[in-house]
């Protein structure tokens, strides 16, 4: 097993590192730290068998590209800022991004070869904007499936989720959910029979929990919870949601916290905080887990390091290795 890190190549970063994942239980422990893709700006990636693809930045132009075996193989760039964000469907070979700074959600087809192919996008216009400073235009920050099959976006400049169908050719919005103003809607997480979704709000700090009826676009927002303490008086943004494949505890990084808010669902779909672990480190904008979920990476963007946790039957996480040294850290991903 192995470990993907990537994200800003601001400063000492060269792109995308691995590592390899080394024992089990307590003793378990990353080692060998490999810059794999040299490329700029790999703030988000996927991974489909020998294909890695990446956002990029090159010389004022921004957009995404595919690597194999460390090599460039094809690549869609724009002037202009980078996307905030891919998804990937690997049967359909699918890949979705958002764009934070120019407000385009984009479907991108590959195939076997990995040549990209661009197939349809829209762009979010500044119509109903949040009260904060941050929210002085449309920011999409997420673009994925549903359960359903459908897409779906975060925009954290408007306080909105919204969803669309695709074709194979054409993209259809079909409704929206909105969040509470200066919510700062960013990622979320569907609940495993596809009625509930949980959404990050970056600018409050907060988990909204929504009961969902896809065949009908109903909504009801059913409660919402902080992800940091009351006293924390200074400045946070959540970053990464993941539920567990079970569905029975929700995770959330928090950046200026520097921590990992643990909740557990109940039946009732209130959350119960179990937990909040530090990061060891500033800054985590993203964390992930393998595919059993028994271990977790998070990244610190701004300390240059990574953690290791081992996560227990009652969701929480036990801390194994800190100071993982690996620059600019913004996304995690556990590959074979």
């Amino acid at each position: 097993m192995h470990i993907l890190i990537g994200g800003y190549t601001k400063h000492e970063s060269a792109g995308i590192y691995q590592f390899d994942f080394i024992g089990s239980g307590d003793q378990a422990h990353l080692e060998q730290r490999r810059n794999v893709v040299e490329v700029g700006g790999p703030t988000y990636f996927q991974k489909d068998g020998q294909f890695i693809f990446t956002i990029k930045n090159e010389n004022g132009q921004g957009g995404i590209a595919a690597f194999a075996n460390g090599k460039l193989v094809s690549q869609l760039l724009h002037e202009g800022s980078s996307p905030a964000y891919i998804g990937i469907n690997k049967e359909k070979k699918l890949l979705y991004t958002a764009n934070y700074h120019t407000g385009v959600l984009a479907v991108i087809s590959y195939d076997d070869q990995g040549q990209l192919t661009p197939l349809d996008q829209v762009k979010h216009e500044n119509k109903a904007l949040g009260p904060r400073p941050e929210q002085a235009g449309a920011h999409p920050h997420y673009f994925d499936e549903t359960p359903g099959g459908h897409l779906v976006s975060c925009d954290l400049g408007q306080d909105r989720v919204d969803f669309y169908g695709f074709d194979g050719q054409k993209l259809t919005h079909l409704a929206s959910y909105q969040n509470e103003d200066g919510f700062g809607s960013r990622h979320l997480a569907f609940s495993p029979d596809g009625k509930y979704f949980y959404v990050a709000g970056e600018l409050s700090s907060q988990v909204n929990v929504v009961k969902f009826d896809e065949e009908n676009w109903m909504f009801r927002s059913l409660s919402t919870y902080s992800t940091i303490p009351e006293s924390w008086d200074q400045h946070n943004g959540t970053a990464a949601i993941r539920l567990s494949s079970d569905g029975k505890f929700l995770y959330v990084s928090n950046r200026g916290h520097d921590s990992i808010a643990v909740f557990a669902v109940l039946p009732d779909q209130a959350l119960k905080l179990v937990q909040r672990v530090s990061t060891f480190g500033e800054f985590p904008r993203d964390f992930n887990w393998d595919a059993e979920e028994k271990y977790v990476v998070a990244a610190n963007q701004n300390s240059n390091n990574a953690t290791l946790y081992q996560r227990q039957s009652d969701g929480t996480l036990t801390p194994l290795e800190k100071d993982i040294a690996v620059p600019e850290g913004t996304r995690v991903l556990f590959t074979d």
